[in-house]
């Protein structure tokens, strides 16, 4: 919750916003048990410090995740190679974030290649989506190999729904 907060959209300045990217969602500690109970997520340390987290959010977490269940709503919906997305076995990043310091550190790519390695036997790809503006986040997913299936506006924000699919 602490990375998270020092990351937090809500109170990084435009500049670090542009610069240094942000986490868009909060979660609250007893959301965090629900969906760690689901599936634990992905996390490195330093010592006792957490300073990279990649969190799992599979698609039975929507009904304690308000946010999620939206965003699963509308991704089922969304056609991807001929078919909707809602035929698929997929799970989401509920969302991943590196502590400023130990950026360009290869962390995000390891933490992505932990997931791949421990859930592409069962889901065939991993999606989340991007606030357009996080230039840096967006630039980050597409190295590791994720690909934009679809933009849209919220009314809020304009977001990429983005896709990395293991089996492709």
């Amino acid at each position: 919750m602490e990375l998270s907060h020092k990351n937090s959209r809500s109170i990084l300045s435009a500049e670090e916003q542009v610069s240094q990217g942000f986490t868009a969602w909060t979660y609250s500690m007893e959301l965090l048990k629900k969906m760690h109970e689901l599936h634990p997520n992905i996390i490195v340390k330093d010592g006792d410090q957490v300073i990279g987290y990649a969190m799992v959010a599979l698609k039975q977490a929507k009904s304690f995740h308000p946010e999620l269940e939206v965003m699963i709503n509308e991704l089922d919906k969304l056609i991807y190679k001929g078919k909707p997305l809602c035929q698929y076995s997929y799970y989401v990043m509920g969302q991943i974030c590196i502590a400023k310091e130990y950026r360009g550190k290869g962390i995000f790519e390891l933490l992505y290649n932990k997931h791949r390695e421990l859930l592409s036997k069962q889901y065939e790809f991993l999606i989340t989506e991007i606030p357009t503006i996080n230039k840096r986040s967006i630039r980050a997913h597409e190295k590791v190999g994720f690909k934009t299936i679809h933009t849209y506006n919220d009314g809020k924000n304009e977001w990429n729904a983005v896709i990395w699919d293991w089996y492709r």
